[in-house]
């Protein structure tokens, strides 16, 4: 998006629209495809500071055992030991530690990611999608971004060997972020 918006009218406190955002994943099963999958519950709160976005900052919270594939039995599996366990970990955070303006209208947000209580660092490039004031009087602000890490960092290590070479599941996997961000007015 090429921007006109002054980023200092978008200082303020944020809590992330739910009911219009999009927290998902992508890898690759057995080389040849892609599945994709979202978290239906997480919530987040975010500072934006306009005329310094170093100043800003997120965290986010995800319910691991909200995932859904569109396959029972794949998010059955995704949910057990191993993979997430969310019997012992039900939850998967991000804390921003930092925030680079690049250019007009992208930013690099990075962070600590923790998962099955394993926390390593993230940077997520975004970019801002769009700035409207609802007809509730509530700012809204839109980014989307993404960025690939390697699920073995936090111990999701499954995976089985395939005849031709290879793994049956992707190590790389990309987080997809497509985020309403909501100040109410006044």
């Amino acid at each position: 998006m090429t921007t006109t918006t002054d980023l200092a009218t978008l200082t303020g406190d944020y809590t992330i629209d739910k009911a219009h955002s999009r927290i998902g994943f992508v890898a690759r099963h057995a080389m040849v495809t892609k599945v994709r999958g979202l978290f239906k519950e997480f919530d987040g709160t975010i500072h934006l500071d306009g005329e310094d976005p170093t100043r800003s900052s997120a965290r986010v919270t995800i319910d691991v055992a909200s995932l859904d594939s569109q396959q029972p039995d794949r998010d059955a599996h995704l949910r057990s030991a191993d993979f997430f366990d969310v019997e012992r970990y039900p939850t998967m955070t991000f804390a921003s530690t930092a925030v680079e303006a690049l250019d007009d209208g992208r930013f690099r947000l990075t962070g600590d990611l923790t998962i099955r209580d394993i926390t390593r660092p993230v940077s997520v490039d975004l970019e801002l999608t769009g700035v409207v004031k609802d007809p509730w009087g509530m700012l809204r602000v839109g980014f989307e971004g993404a960025a690939v890490v390697n699920r073995r960092d936090w111990n999701l290590n499954w995976n089985m060997a395939l005849d031709t070479g290879g793994l049956l599941v992707s190590e790389k996997v990309t987080i997809e972020l497509d985020v309403a961000l909501v100040r109410p007015a006044g």
